[in-house]
């Protein structure tokens, strides 16, 4: 007989509620605790790959996805800063499925929020204290609530309070730049590319652009280099003249955009170098509560539901294997996930590089674009799911 197992989610960002909804969709019983008094999130875009959407689509989530989405595919180009091109980008796995979306975060929340029951989610819990015992996790809630579940998984972000209850402090590290983002209606840009990723590189910072919500919005981030650091802050807000600024003389495109903002927001870039474990016991860290990562692949979101995924496959395993511990099923998840992240995370840093032009020769750094796009193919072609499976079938589990 399989075992039930109930787990409990800190967190309703998106790393958590994708996590809720895998789980959910393999039968496993889930709770999500949100410290927000709703969930929400700031406006902001984020890019959906094909490594994720496959997983997202498997789990019933397509239609709504497409729905909220803006499919992104042709036109999308590297530029130096003048507007020259460097090359394409690529936006299919090998296939050439272009499942590829930028969305706005707001609208992938509502997706994944809606695939679970309301009963399913606690908001205005904020989470101030962990234990465990032979009995199972126990979390209690500043708010005075306690709960109980058989794991619980923390996805509560960057800054997470549970993770000093599974390694010793790690600080984020900063790098040394901030992000000036923001949404301008499409319309506003009537001659804009509408399918396009575009991303402009020179000097020391770099500019893209991508369609969300449909395409009726355009995300824009332009990455500037600092002196102090800025705080890991979605809702800042920027100053619009400093952006304006620090892009005056680049691709016309990217100057005439500029000229439509009235308002943006700006957030620090922070990552961390690998922890030295994920797990505590009943305690499993996902997304960036385990591995934040700078934006330069734009799989941070991606990364997290892979994890959200992987967990859910091996805890499905781990129900119906009585020889399987839920111990050992969490070390599981961390060995199975911990080398790829961590191969990401450098990849992120070094792109960063790349489309800040901090080469002593630029055709150095083209060559390396050009060849990028083998890297973002075997990111795309990825299948946690039948990695998560083969894993546990090699390590003897009953798959």
């Amino acid at each position: 007989m399989a075992k039930r197992i109930h787990v409990a989610v800190v967190g309703g960002g998106m790393g958590g509620l994708a996590a809720a909804v895998a789980l959910a969709h393999r039968g496993i019983s889930v709770a999500v605790y949100e410290q927000s008094a709703a969930l929400r999130e700031v406006g902001a875009g984020v890019f959906i790959y094909p490594n994720s959407l496959r997983q997202m689509e498997r789990m019933g989530l397509g239609d709504a996805l497409a729905r909220v989405g803006a499919k992104v595919g042709s036109g999308s180009e590297y530029y130096r800063m003048d507007g020259s091109v460097v090359g394409k980008i690529l936006t299919t796995d090998s296939s050439g499925w272009n499942g590829m979306y930028g969305m706005h975060r707001a609208d992938i929340l509502k997706v994944l929020a809606d695939a679970l029951p309301a009963s399913a989610i606690h908001t205005g819990h904020r989470c101030v204290g962990f234990s465990q015992d032979a009995s199972g996790a126990h979390l209690t809630f500043e708010n005075g609530k306690v709960a109980h579940a058989d794991v619980v998984i923390a996805a509560d972000g960057i800054n997470s309070v549970l993770q000093k209850h599974v390694v010793e402090p790690s600080p984020p590290e900063y790098a040394g730049c901030r992000a000036y983002r923001g949404l301008l209606p499409a319309d506003k840009l009537p001659d804009w590319r509408p399918e396009a990723h575009q991303v402009w590189m020179g000097d020391g910072k770099h500019f893209m652009v991508f369609p969300v919500r449909r395409g009726e919005l355009l995300n824009y981030v332009g990455f500037v280099p600092t002196t102090s650091q800025t705080a890991e802050s979605w809702s800042a807000v920027g100053d619009r003249d400093e952006l304006a600024a620090s892009f005056a003389g680049w691709d016309p495109r990217v100057t005439h955009l500029l000229e439509k903002v009235e308002t943006c927001f700006w957030w620090g870039l922070y990552d961390r170098k690998p922890l030295r474990t994920w797990v505590n016991g009943r305690l499993a860290l996902l997304g960036d509560a385990a591995h934040p990562m700078l934006p330069h692949l734009g799989q941070g979101a991606n990364q997290a539901i892979e994890d959200g995924t992987a967990l859910a496959v091996i805890l499905q395993i781990c129900a119906q294997d009585d020889a399987m511990s839920l111990e050992d099923a969490l070390r599981k998840y961390q060995e199975l996930r911990q080398p790829r992240t961590s191969l990401v995370q450098a990849e992120a840093r070094k792109n960063g590089l790349r489309y800040d032009s901090k080469y002593a020769d630029l055709a150095q750094r083209d060559k390396e674009i050009a060849n990028s796009a083998q890297l973002r193919r075997a990111l795309y072609d990825y299948d946690i799911e039948k990695e998560a499976v083969e894993f546990m079938r090699k390590d003897g589990a009953n798959a």
